[in-house]
């Protein structure tokens, strides 16, 4: 199955690397967050990779011209600068046609079973699954009833449960629920999804962190100075 990861956003919440690099590229331990990413994915047998690329979208692209490995097919595409999330998901639809896909944000890090996720998306028989997550901040909180996702907010203020951690399973028809450039996948695409009871929850209960401010990344360094850290093995 081929593998979206969205690589294109500002990431001004971590200015302190971002003014020099896109987020998917700080590291840990000397290696990319993109590259976990990607290892993640391919320990499950997903080895073609489709790039969204944004901002600085040139520093991703120097990194793999370096890159060698036969197994893996890493597209990189550019999406545009000022393209939000639902936008650049449209605009890998040619390249998708009436497949089933898996996306995800490329600065989370997570040990989630994607096989196990493929199936409970496929025994859904909807649109669309995210992957549900506790998290360790604050980032767009989603209300469930059973499996189905009932309501959606992005990074609600003091709000606490289970949230958005990305990893989703979409179905090709979904892209007709974009209307174009400047559509945010968490926004009107996945409320519409909501509205029509197509978009269902798989609940993960292991770990995941964002990349999303310094605290993130010092979390995400101390996991692995401690032995912690589960993306540690996929090297």
């Amino acid at each position: 199955m081929k593998v979206v990861i969205l690589a294109g956003g500002y990431g001004t919440r971590i200015s302190e690397y971002t003014k020099t690099i896109p987020k998917p590229m700080i590291k840990i331990n000397g290696i990319p967050l993109i590259k976990y990413i990607i290892n993640h994915y391919s320990s499950y047998g997903h080895n073609d990779f489709y790039i969204a690329l944004g901002y600085k979208g040139n520093v991703i692209k120097r990194y793999f011209r370096k890159f060698k490995n036969k197994k893996l097919k890493i597209n990189l595409i550019d999406t545009g600068l000022k393209t939000m999330t639902g936008g650049r998901l449209r605009r890998l639809r040619k390249y998708f046609k009436n497949e089933t896909f898996l996306a995800t944000y490329g600065d989370g890090l997570s040990d989630v079973n994607i096989s196990n996720l493929q199936e409970f998306h496929k025994s859904s028989s909807k649109l669309a699954t995210l992957t549900a997550v506790k998290p360790p901040g604050r980032y767009g909180a989603i209300d469930l009833m059973d499996d189905d996702v009932i309501n959606f907010v992005e990074k609600p203020a003091g709000k606490s449960g289970v949230i958005n951690g990305g990893f989703f399973v979409i179905e090709p028809c979904v892209f007709d629920f974009i209307d174009g450039d400047q559509t945010a996948w968490e926004d009107s695409p996945i409320n519409a999804l909501i509205e029509q009871k197509q978009l269902v929850s798989y609940t993960h209960r292991g770990f995941w962190r964002p990349m999303d401010t310094l605290r993130d990344k010092n979390a995400l360094d101390e996991s692995w100075k401690s032995g912690a850290a589960p993306w540690k093995i996929w090297q």
